[in-house]
């Protein structure tokens, strides 16, 4: 008898789980919240690199009309019909010699006009920005809008929208919103912030726990209670007035359960469907682990994240088109200088593979960065573009999230010195640099919006924090920092994501204290807060911190040297993990520092000769630039 394969037989539960579920659930209804006709995306533009552009049209019985467009330079090349009659996806060709401008597509049933649909072309903007991206120049700030400032009550609570604001629960919308970040924009580049990312302003009608942002229920509409599309371009215009770049979350892995065409699926594989619930595993290594059975990458790929986030199956050709070009959408409509891609492994890697490269052939220097949440750097690695560990797989993805580095920073700090302890963790993680081909774009961090606020991570240390501080805004990479870090923000993830993130004091009128204003601070508050903008100040003027190499000597005694270099112009940075002061001796350091005879401490305005050494209190940080 043959036996068969658990690879087989794992597919066969899979078909027959998913002939259940097909048979047990309708799969195309009339849902009350899906439109009445509807074209994505809305518009187009001229000029764009790829001249295809598919369409996804949604109408009563829409596949059974015969279409109809003529403007110049546009071609329907095919109509494609799925399962569902209420969708039909049209591709279109546009010439170079398409011109911006209006045109009827118009929808017909014998000579029955059944939908009319003005659709724009318009004109690509010059110099589009995007050409910049982000790097390690930057220092990224983000904010979780809901909880950042409310600068409109008025669409604290919207018609239509099924949750309301209510500041009273840690899990509810708190009403913070578009106005009430360009209100404080002032703020923050004042702090020295250079770029901005926000967690998904993107329409979440669901009716629980919709203020995070990541149950998206139409990927082209923001989300009325934080303001409109007109208010996220104003958003965007005004940052770069102030000089900060602005990120954009998106999110291709999932939807919210309440998408208007989840309740009326295309077709049976647009999203993983299963007979009962069930759940992704979580096991990212699974995508690289080249020992992994099958079912673990299934499970992995296939299962839903949360009972409220169908999961997408991006194999399918429309699927993941439709993510893809609305990412291009946001990017030209919006001038969007990066994307922060949501849970990078979960959706399959060959989609996110063709994504970038079809990103980058719009945008030839545009920045992303995968949120790759794997603890190991081999691991992570697998997912930067050019990737040396991966097998051939190249993700076009210039960026990832460094989780090796912050899981070394969140236990150097506070532990005593040992072989793999203390500053040795920064070392090792940096010493497997080579596993990266451009470690310098990894984006790093002490805390985000899924982790323990750093400061209850470091036992509520202000000396601690201010040595992390420094060694974030100092080593390689792209520094991240979460909204309130420089006010010393509490919180612990295993208390509920609520106490990680609260309102920002002063966000909300009447709130006791207003923490956008010195008055509003505590004495360790504004201690902290001029710690870090005295950093943020002098990084942005640091070529070598910005574009330098780095040069980093073995920890010893608990006290770690670092060199940021770029031509003739050195900084040194000296972290002492010690409750008791050090004289560090220069002469082990003179690869970096000869030719070089004082360095200049940038935190505090003095000179010291490096030939006296350099004498460092215990759990603090000095950044010199060295002078000849």
């Amino acid at each position: 008898m043959k036996k068969t394969s658990p690879q087989a037989i794992f597919i066969k539960s899979i078909f027959v789980a998913f002939i259940l579920f097909i048979s047990a659930t309708p799969l195309f209804v009339s849902a009350q919240n899906a439109p009445e006709f509807r074209v994505e995306p809305p518009f187009w533009w001229t000029g764009m690199k790829n001249p295809e552009l598919q369409l996804l049209v949604y109408g009563k019985d829409i596949s059974t009309t015969t279409v109809n467009l003529n403007h110049p330079g546009v071609k329907l090349v095919n109509k494609i019909s799925v399962e569902n009659p209420n969708y039909l996806f049209l591709n279109l060709e546009i010439g170079t010699d398409a011109r911006p401008g209006s045109f009827p597509i118009t929808f017909t049933r014998g000579r029955k006009t059944e939908f009319t649909y003005s659709y724009e072309l318009k004109q690509r903007k010059e110099n589009q920005a995007g050409q910049k991206g982000f790097g390690p120049s930057d220092v990224v700030y983000l904010i979780m809008p809901d909880r950042f400032a409310n600068g409109d009550p008025s669409n604290d609570n919207v018609p239509g929208m099924l949750e309301t604001a209510d500041r009273s629960k840690p899990s509810g919308r708190h009403g913070g919103d578009i106005a009430g970040i360009m209100n404080h924009l002032d703020y923050l580049s004042d702090l020295g912030i250079t770029a901005l990312w926000f967690n998904p302003l993107l329409e979440n009608n669901n009716p629980s726990a919709s203020y995070h942002g990541y149950a998206i229920t139409d990927f082209y509409r923001t989300d009325p209670r934080f303001g409109t599309n007109d208010d996220y371009l104003k958003l965007v215009d005004a940052a770069h007035e102030k000089g900060l770049k602005v990120i954009m979350d998106m999110i291709f892995n999932h939807c919210g359960l309440n998408h208007w065409f989840i309740n009326d699926l295309p077709m049976p594989n647009w999203i993983h469907r299963f007979p009962e619930f069930t759940r992704s595993n979580f096991r990212a290594e699974a995508i690289s682990d080249p020992h992994a059975s099958e079912f673990d990458r299934n499970r992995m790929l296939q299962g839903w994240f949360d009972t409220h986030m169908p999961d997408l199956d991006q194999r399918n050709p429309l699927v993941s088109n439709y993510l893809i070009q609305n990412s291009i959408w946001w990017i030209e409509y919006a001038g969007l200088d990066g994307i922060r891609l949501d849970t990078q492994p979960y959706p399959y890697k060959e989609m996110i593979s063709e994504w970038g490269r079809r990103v980058a052939e719009e945008y030839p220097h545009f920045a992303i960065v995968g949120e790759a949440w794997l603890n190991r750097e081999g691991m992570l690695s697998y997912y930067q573009q050019n990737s040396i560990t991966s097998g051939g797989y190249n993700s076009n993805l210039p960026s990832v999230t460094d989780f090796p580095l912050y899981h070394a920073m969140s236990a150097a700090f506070t532990e005593n010195e040992g072989w793999m302890e203390g500053m040795a963790r920064l070392y090792y993680v940096l010493a497997q640099d080579f596993l990266f081909p451009n470690p310098h774009m990894n984006l790093i961090f002490l805390d985000n919006h899924d982790l323990t606020r750093y400061f209850s991570t470091i036992n509520k240390d202000p000396k601690v924090m201010k040595m992390a501080m420094t060694f974030l805004l100092t080593t390689r990479g792209v520094p991240q920092i979460y909204y309130g870090t420089e006010l010393l923000m509490e919180g612990y993830e295993h208390h509920g994501h609520g106490e990680i993130r609260k309102d920002f004091p002063g966000g909300w009128q009447g709130d006791k204290v207003n923490a956008f204003s010195r008055e509003g601070r505590s004495a360790a508050q504004n201690e902290m807060f001029d710690y870090l903008r005295k950093l943020l100040k002098w990084r942005k003027t640091s070529k070598a911190v910005g574009e330098g190499s780095l040069l980093h000597f073995i920890p010893e005694g608990g006290v770690y040297v670092y060199f940021r270099i770029l031509g003739d112009e050195r900084v040194m940075v000296v972290l002492n993990n010690n409750n008791e002061p050090k004289t560090v001796e220069t002469v082990r350091f003179s690869e970096a520092t000869g030719g070089f005879s004082t360095a200049f401490n940038i935190l505090n305005g003095h000179q010291v000769a490096l030939s006296d050494g350099i004498k460092i209190d215990g759990k603090s940080a000095l950044v010199f630039e060295l002078k000849k």
